[in-house]
């Protein structure tokens, strides 16, 4: 893997909790770096990486995103010690935990409405809502050691928003399984459920996530934008709907100069330039 140059959000106690890094030409790294707290998600972790990926999102120079973490664990989830410590709170935590969650529903939603294909990078456990940013990425790749649970139920708090995404990317009896049981799931069955896309040895998983990266960053990013859209769009509409919409969509796609290129360089048997690109 190419050494990567690297940038910092967040301070913790003189830790950067949020690293970015641009390992090749198109391809950013976000990477969680709160390793002493199981990168769980802070308040400030949230803002962090809703603030790095709306950046990134806006970046002309980045095409595609990976989101990876230090230390054994991808995120133990919500920082259950900051939010148990605001039940001294006047409404016993009522405001910080309305603020928490809808900041946290936000960031999730910012990385499937971010026009730049986001990879999760799995290189340990991934609990409650760490396992829900895993679900919310557009790909995952994880390390074979890797690990996967929606644990709520086990405490009193059912991994409600966790559900959201979880039972948008797996079957719903895999879904209902994880959130009832509240067990630990080895990356193998994660990739049988459709929760990631491939499990790769540990000492692998950073070369195969950017070279995952690198591949989309090649294509058309307004190609690849229009489609990511349409996607997640489609998805949540009825059948008809979902084919009246993306018609719409193919026809506006086919108007656009990167197909007229790409439809004429495979004609001609040759490479396209891509103007997006």
């Amino acid at each position: 893997m190419q050494e990567r140059a690297s940038s910092a959000t967040g301070h913790n106690e003189g830790v950067h909790e949020l690293l970015i890094e641009r390992p090749q030409k198109g391809v950013a790294v976000v990477t969680m770096n709160r390793v002493a707290d199981r990168n769980s998600l802070s308040l400030a972790m949230i803002d962090g990486l809703h603030a790095a990926v709306s950046e990134l999102a806006e970046n002309s120079g980045v095409a595609a995103i990976v989101l990876a973490a230090n230390g054994p664990v991808f995120s133990a989830g919500h920082d259950l010690k900051e939010l148990s410590a605001h039940r001294a709170d006047p409404d016993k935590g009522l405001a910080f935990f309305e603020t928490t969650m809808e900041r946290c529903s936000g960031m999730m939603q910012a990385i499937v409405v971010c026009p730049k294909p986001v990879i999760a990078a799995v290189q340990g456990t991934a609990t409650a809502a760490g396992c829900q940013l895993v679900a919310t990425c557009d790909l995952a790749v994880a390390a074979e050691n890797a690990e996967f649970c929606t644990p709520g139920v086990n405490i009193g708090l059912f991994c409600s928003t966790p559900m959201v995404a979880l039972s948008r990317n797996v079957t719903r009896k895999h879904a209902m399984e994880m959130l009832l049981l509240g067990e630990m799931l080895p990356a193998s069955r994660a990739a049988e459920y459709g929760l990631v896309n491939r499990v790769v040895p540990q000492d692998e998983l950073m070369d195969a996530a950017i070279s995952l990266a690198g591949k989309i960053a090649k294509k058309p990013s307004a190609t690849v934008a229009m489609g990511k859209t349409a996607f997640y769009t489609q998805a949540e509409m009825p059948l008809s709907g979902a084919y009246a919409y993306t018609t719409k969509v193919m026809v506006e796609n086919m108007m656009a100069r990167d197909a007229e290129v790409g439809i004429s360089a495979f004609l001609q048997k040759r490479k396209p330039k891509w103007k997006s690109s």
